[in-house]
């Protein structure tokens, strides 16, 4: 049998769990290949432990690997194992935690263990919008083991010693790990976008706990929470955080509670999940800056999209989407990042955002707060692809460019003096708030300090919201 109080796999479960929540289920299982005298290797469990248990009273089901048998490599009936916790946890609507730990496929089941790792994945594929998983990594998670975490919603990364690859640094060509370990928490988590956190393995557990807290268990259910804060509450100091929106959303939520997602990942794009009124939302938006505790700029960007941004935002919004989570965005954009790189990806990163917004059908909400300029706005939950209520601070600029560069194309070689006057001209007819609220594409113009309230009132209206699309099997892009 495995044994929960001595294994770090158990120990890892026991961390994560309620106290003494945890029931295991199958450990009596083990190998049944007899090649290469496998009967004869101590395999308690197959190197899996699998069970279910609580998280602050919530169901959850739970495999942890263990490196310390048979390395923890996926074989016929380590697979089994899992597959069966995800029949469970589909049965019961409840979600899938897995801790990786692992040397990967193991070599002495081969052709059995390939089809093991595909029966892994079937099986997620199945579970994906029905049940969240979350994949931490303290360990090895290399070759197959990889797609795990790509497949499943949120993963998590022990940052010193766990190791995530498709194929090892050194057999990446013209690299080796001393020269970019491509299989660090650092580089998967900044770089590839797989993992959303990183943190000691303790940190990982209770970041595990926390993000439980704001998901549904299943595409049924809600996710909600008792309110002690102020739901009027208004904020003296949002209107100064136009560029560091995460913070914005601090100020937004239920007890100023944050949890950013792929924080690493595509800075310039912020999402994460907040409360408003004890119902999670799911928080999208563009930013120009990233602040420290002392609410000093850190880290400066421009006002554009960028593609991993975009990709991060797409991403996650389809997610909020499958669990009817509503959506809250704010836009402060003026177009799109203009380097070689970005327009290698742009068009399509750009048109997989707009596409998820648009297909979306969970109530969305959006808040113009600076400059929302081109289509790079249009593409960040605007009224024209789908958004439900659009508000905008008072001062904020919304059209197809800013004015003094309109007015410099429209009458390209007047005077400076007509230029500047055109340019208010075309501030107030074509580049404001008002003229936007004017024209039904701004529902609301309200003050900064308010917009608690006001995104409050529109998701409580919206609560009821049914919306009918064409029938069809899914979309393509």
């Amino acid at each position: 049998m495995s044994n929960l109080t001595t294994s770090s796999a158990g120990r890892r479960i026991a961390a994560l769990l309620d106290e003494n929540s945890f029931v295991e289920i199958g450990a009596e299982v083990t190998a049944r290949n007899t090649d290469f005298n496998l009967e004869t290797k101590k395999a308690p469990g197959d190197g899996v432990i699998t069970g279910y248990g609580v998280i602050d009273g919530a169901l959850v089901y739970v495999y942890s690997q263990d490196s310390a048998v048979l390395a923890g490599a996926v074989g016929e009936m380590h697979a089994k194992k899992i597959v069966n916790l995800y029949k469970m946890a589909m049965k019961t609507g409840a979600p899938v935690i897995g801790l990786i730990d692992s040397a990967g496929l193991r070599l002495e089941e081969a052709t059995d263990a390939l089809y093991a790792f595909g029966s892994i994945y079937r099986y997620q594929v199945a579970a994906s919008g029905v049940i969240p998983q979350i994949t931490a990594v303290f360990g090895s998670c290399g070759g197959g083991l990889a797609l795990i975490p790509g497949i499943t919603d949120f993963t998590f990364m022990e940052s010193s010693k766990a190791k995530l690859f498709v194929n090892s640094p050194n057999a990446v060509k013209d690299n080796y790990e001393e020269k970019c370990d491509t299989s660090s928490a650092a580089f998967q988590s900044e770089e590839t976008g797989v993992v959303d956190f990183t943190g000691t393995e303790d940190e990982i557990l209770a970041s595990i706990r926390s993000l439980i807290s704001f998901l549904p268990a299943n595409n049924e259910e809600e996710a909600l929470a008792d309110c002690t804060d102020d739901l009027n509450r208004a904020s003296s100091v949002i209107a100064s955080c136009t560029g560091d929106t995460a913070a914005a959303f601090r100020e937004i939520a239920d007890n100023n509670e944050y949890i950013e997602v792929k924080a690493a990942y595509g800075r310039s794009m912020t999402t994460g999940f907040i409360r408003l009124n004890g119902a999670t939302v799911g928080c999208v938006a563009n930013r120009t800056e990233i602040t420290g505790e002392d609410g000093k700029p850190v880290e400066k960007f421009d006002p554009v999209l960028c593609v991993a941004g975009v990709k991060k935002a797409a991403k996650f919004v389809k997610f909020c989407d499958a669990y009817e989570i509503p959506i809250l965005t704010l836009t402060n954009v003026k177009g799109y990042c203009t380097c070689q790189c970005a327009e290698k990806n742009m068009a399509m990163a750009a048109s997989e955002l707009v596409y998820a917004f648009a297909d979306a059908t969970v109530p969305k909400v959006n808040v113009y707060t600076k400059e929302a300029f081109g289509t790079a706005a249009v593409v960040m939950n605007s009224k024209a692809v789908g958004a439900d209520y659009t508000y905008a601070w008072k001062d904020a600029k919304i059209g197809s460019m800013d004015a003094k560069n309109a007015a410099a194309i429209m009458y390209d070689g007047e005077a400076p003096a007509v230029i500047d006057e055109k340019a208010k001209e075309y501030a107030s007819l074509q580049a404001s708030a008002e003229s936007a609220a004017k024209r039904g594409y701004v529902d609301t113009i309200i003050d900064p300090a308010d917009t608690r309230k006001y995104v409050i009132g529109a998701f409580e209206m919206l609560y009821t919201k049914r919306e009918d699309r064409p029938d069809k099997k899914h979309g393509t892009v």
